[in-house]
C-alpha cells in the first residue's frame, strides 16, 4: 500500500539534521509527490557525558527501536555509528555515495600531523584516532575532545587543544569554512569503517520502503561499507575500539586494509587483501582473522583487560 507520509528519524544534533535534510532532500527529488517528515531521536550518546570503550549502538539504539516500533518509517545514520550487527527485523537498506572518508587535522596554523610542534596538544574522542596518532608521533599528547562539530572548533580557537582530528565528511556536509584543515592520508592513518557514508535503515519486512529508498543506494559505496562492516563483525570489536577497516574498489576488485592497534599505538597489525566485489564480506571476514591470527587478538584482549 502507497503511502503519502513517511516518518524519517535520526539523532538531533546539527551534523546528523543536516545529512538527514540531504537525504530527504533526495527523496523528494524522487517522489515529489511524498510527505517526508523528520523526526528527531535523542539518544544515550547524546545524553551521556562518557561512555566505555565497548560500548555499541549508543548513537542508534533509541532510533532503531522507534522503527521497530513503527513510530518512524526509515532512518539515517552515519554508517560508523551503526553497530557491525543489525538489531533482527532491520536491514540496511540503502548506502548513499560515500564522501571523504578520511579524517582531517585542524589547526589554528594550519599544521600537518608530521609539522605539529613537540608535545602539541591534539583532541579527539576516538581511541582509533588517539592510537593512529600516537603511532606516527608518540610525542604528542592526545586529550578527549567530545561535543558537536561547531563545539570542538570553538574549543580550538578557545586555545585548549593545538588541533583536533574530526571526519572530512562531517565539514563538508555542514559547510564549515574558515579553518585551517589538513586531510590526514589513508596511508598515515585508517578511517573508521563506514566513515563518509550514509546509511539509511528500513524494516526487513517493509518492501514499500526499500523499494523507494533503493534509488538513493550507491552499489560501490554499498559494497565496501560491507566489507568494513564484515572485518568490524568478525574480529568482535564494537565501533568504539582501535580497529579500523577500508575498503577501494579498482576494476572488478575490491582491496580492503584492516587494522588493529593498541591505545598507545606501539603495537599495530595492519594488514590488507583483495578479491572480486562480489565476494567483499568474504575478504572482511578473511582478513580479519588473519588480523586477529597475527597479533591483533593479543592486542584486544589487553585492551579489554585493561593492560
Amino acid at each position: 500500500m502507497k503511502r503519502a507520509r513517511i516518518i524519517v528519524g535520526a539523532r538531533g544534533s546539527m551534523l546528523s539534521v543536516a545529512q538527514t535534510g540531504l537525504v530527504i532532500r533526495a527523496l523528494h527529488r524522487i517522489c515529489p509527490g511524498r510527505e517526508f517528515i523528520l523526526e528527531t531521536i535523542k539518544t544515550m550518546g547524546d545524553r551521556v557525558k562518557q561512555w566505555g570503550r565497548n560500548d555499541t549502538g549508543i548513537f542508534v539504539k533509541e532510533i532503531e527501536d522507534a522503527l521497530r516500533e513503527k513510530k518512524i518509517d526509515i532512518a539515517v545514520h552515519s554508517v560508523k555509528d551503526l553497530p557491525s550487527k543489525l538489531p533482527r527485523g532491520l536491514c540496511l537498506a540503502a548506502v548513499t555515495r560515500r564522501q571523504d572518508p578520511r579524517d582531517v587535522l585542524i589547526s589554528r596554523n594550519g599544521y600537518s600531523i608530521f609539522s605539529l610542534p613537540r608535545s602539541a596538544c591534539v583532541g579527539t574522542s576516538s581511541l582509533r584516532r588517539q592510537a593512529q596518532i600516537l603511532h606516527i608521533r608518540p610525542d604528542l599528547k592526545v586529550i578527549g575532545l567530545r561535543g558537536n562539530l561547531d563545539t570542538r572548533i570553538r574549543k580550538l580557537h578557545a586555545r585548549e587543544y593545538d588541533a583536533i582530528i574530526v571526519a572530512a565528511a562531517g565539514l563538508r556536509r555542514l559547510g564549515i569554512t574558515g579553518v585551517r584543515v589538513r586531510p590526514v592520508p589513508v596511508e598515515l592513518a585508517l578511517p573508521q569503517s563506514g566513515q563518509g557514508a550514509l546509511g539509511i535503515e528500513a524494516r526487513a519486512n517493509d518492501a514499500f520502503v526499500k523499494r523507494l529508498v533503493s534509488a538513493l543506494d550507491d552499489p560501490v559505496s554499498h559494497a565496501c561499507v560491507d566489507a568494513e562492516r564484515a572485518f568490524l563483525r568478525e574480529s568482535n570489536a564494537g565501533c568504539r575500539m582501535p580497529v579500523a577497516a577500508f575498503a577501494r574498489v579498482s576494476g572488478r576488485r575490491m582491496i580492503l586494509e584492516g587494522m588493529v592497534i593498541s591505545l598507545d599505538g606501539r603495537d599495530m597489525v595492519r594488514l590488507r587483501a583483495s578479491a572480486p566485489v562480489r565476494d567483499g564480506q568474504k575478504l572482511g571476514r578473511r582478513l580479519a582473522r588473519q588480523v586477529l591470527r597475527y597479533g591483533g587478538a593479543k592486542i584486544l584482549k589487553e585492551i579489554r583487560n585493561g593492560a
